[in-house]
């Protein structure tokens, strides 16, 4: 990509995603990740309306008096973003490609979060994390993650999603709200999906397209795994074909919405071209009750 139409990829990116973070998203996402974490501030006098789970028993005896805690929010938080950047985030059959989605996802979530002062990373991964970008805030610190998301060249086109959260638990030490991007065209990230939800605050954000879900009759076709490079002759008029891979797309769908489930790991489906506001929206008021 040629730096004068990246740099026009990426503007129209960034219109189009502060204006949403801005005014649609930065209200919801601070009811949805803030006030997670939670630290002690100072205790003071019982006044009408104070919640009675926060009353300090301890000095209420002492004084003769109720007395509450006062906690704060606190007032920074971490978010990570997990970017897939292997070979099937090039596929797209309206109007966008899956990783354009991916960096305009990321873009709406990052300007979100710069918006409530928050620190911003990111970790690009294929079967092994390729690119770790250190959390910072700033407009440019974001720009930066969204061009290195348009134009950046894996060197393997597999998905590992395992060896991307296990580096993830490693290196970010303190607790982060992260989100995790991508197709999910993997299994066996169960362990480690496990452990980083138990230190960290995970949503999957699952990309895909609308032309994945099944196959559509066009007689005999190439079919090529972009991940593999395998390519296979496919009869697309055989009815019974075309049943199997809507049955293996769908069973692996259901997987993926009880591993998420199974480990609180909130998760929404996304398609290239489609509206996302509307699920996210209601993905985030979800989070905030």
């Amino acid at each position: 990509m040629e730096a004068k139409e990246l740099l026009k990829k990426v503007r129209r990116i960034e219109i189009k995603t502060r204006l949403l973070s801005n005014q649609i998203f930065a209200g919801e996402y601070h009811s949805a990740f803030k006030g997670k974490g939670m630290t002690f501030s100072e205790v003071r006098e019982y006044q009408y309306g104070d919640d009675i789970r926060n009353i300090d028993w301890n000095v209420t005896a002492r004084f003769n008096h109720p007395y509450v805690k006062v906690f704060e929010e606190e007032r920074e938080l971490t978010v990570m973003l997990l970017l897939d950047m292997s070979g099937s985030a090039n596929f797209g059959t309206n109007k966008q490609l899956k990783r354009e989605l991916i960096a305009e996802l990321a873009a709406v979530i990052a300007f979100s979060a710069s918006f409530n002062n928050d620190k911003i990373g990111a970790i690009l991964f294929t079967d092994t994390v390729e690119k770790f970008i250190p959390p910072k805030k700033g407009r440019k610190h974001i720009l930066r993650i969204i061009s290195e998301v348009l134009t950046f060249e894996p060197t393997s086109p597999k998905t590992n999603i395992s060896s991307a959260l296990e580096y993830f638990t490693n290196v970010v030490k303190k607790k982060s709200t992260a989100f995790i991007i991508s197709d999910f065209f993997d299994k066996n990230f169960e362990q480690a999906l496990s452990i980083a939800s138990k230190k960290h605050d995970l949503v999957a954000l699952n990309v895909t397209d609308t032309k994945e879900a099944e196959l559509y009759p066009m007689g005999l076709v190439y079919v090529k795994d972009p991940e593999t490079n395998e390519v296979a002759l496919v009869d697309t008029s055989q009815k019974a074909i075309r049943i199997a891979y809507a049955k293996w797309f769908e069973e692996h769908r259901q997987y993926l919405k009880q591993l998420f489930s199974r480990y609180k790991v909130d998760s929404l489906m996304l398609y290239t071209g489609n509206d996302y506001v509307k699920p996210m929206m209601q993905m985030f008021k979800m989070r905030s009750k």
